[in-house]
């Protein structure tokens, strides 16, 4: 560098440019540098709370709405618990007769559907979804038991909702053909078979005392008489009653087997009806 005083010389003279800042001036830049600190600080901190209460503000759209409570589940099957039990009876019974269908007619009485045809109109029955029946049979010595040895028979069905509450609107005018119908045909006697002749009156008896809808058919049959001597044929049969009962979409029809009152059937409708609950859609 001794060889070149040149650069020397122009150092020396570049540090004569240089101007050093005085103490007071040192401090005062210091103090607007801090400040312009202070500043921004202030800015970000007050923009990160206006971002804190936008995000805590309390929305002012409505609550989600809760959820419906879920709907009862629709019910298909007839269960056992939905007949009548031993315990509705007013008799002992030990021995329990029972099937089930699909498709099945709700068929009120044979004789009235006999009475139907015979004049050549329909028998007039609704057509059920599925069925349940059951025969309940009293103490018996016989080995061998059958439906025509009942005490009590119940036919369980499940209908279409509207074909139900149908099968109880038409009821008046299933029957009407059949108020006074006169029944001629064969009749077993011990002296052989004779054709006799009874008259029928079929009528809706008593109505709403059980479930959704009930009724009580009863046909009140008069003594059967030998179409060609005039005689009785036999003693004077008691009537034919039937009680329907509806609850929901299941309709029940109940026949006693023996001289039972209407004011029977009619208890047994009413436990039939507290039974049918536990097969119904709605539930009861």
């Amino acid at each position: 560098m001794r060889d070149d005083p040149t650069f020397v010389e122009q150092i020396q003279r570049d540090l004569q440019d240089v101007r050093w800042l005085g103490p007071e001036e040192i401090r005062s830049r210091a103090r607007r540098r801090s400040q312009r600190k202070i500043v921004v600080a202030t800015v970000v901190l007050a923009l990160a709370g206006v971002s804190a209460v936008a995000v805590a503000a309390p929305r002012t759209s409505s609550p989600p709405a809760q959820p419906a409570a879920s709907a009862s589940p629709t019910r298909h099957e007839i269960t056992t618990d939905a007949l009548l039990q031993p315990a509705d009876l007013p008799q002992q019974v030990d021995v329990q007769l029972s099937q089930s269908g699909l498709g099945e007619q709700v068929r009120l009485a044979d004789m009235l559907s006999y009475c139907r045809t015979s004049q050549g109109r329909s028998e007039g029955w609704q057509t059920s979804i599925l069925s349940r029946s059951q025969t309940f049979v009293p103490k018996r010595a016989a080995p061998i038991l059958t439906q025509s040895d009942g005490l009590v028979t119940q036919d369980l069905f499940r209908l279409v909702p509207e074909t139900a509450r149908q099968l109880f609107a038409s009821l008046d005018d299933l029957v009407a053909p059949c108020a006074e119908w006169l029944s001629v045909g064969p009749i077993l006697t011990a002296g052989g078979t004779r054709t006799g002749e009874a008259l029928h009156r079929w009528s809706v008896v008593q109505r709403g005392f059980a479930g959704d809808d009930a009724a009580i058919l009863r046909d009140s049959l008069t003594l059967t008489r030998d179409l060609e001597t005039g005689q009785p044929l036999g003693d004077q049969p008691s009537p034919i009653l039937v009680a329907v009962v509806r609850v929901g979409d299941t309709v029940s029809v109940l026949r006693l087997g023996y001289d039972g009152t209407e004011a029977e059937l009619v208890q047994l409708a009413v436990a039939a009806a507290a039974r049918m609950c536990a097969a119904a859609n709605p539930p009861c």
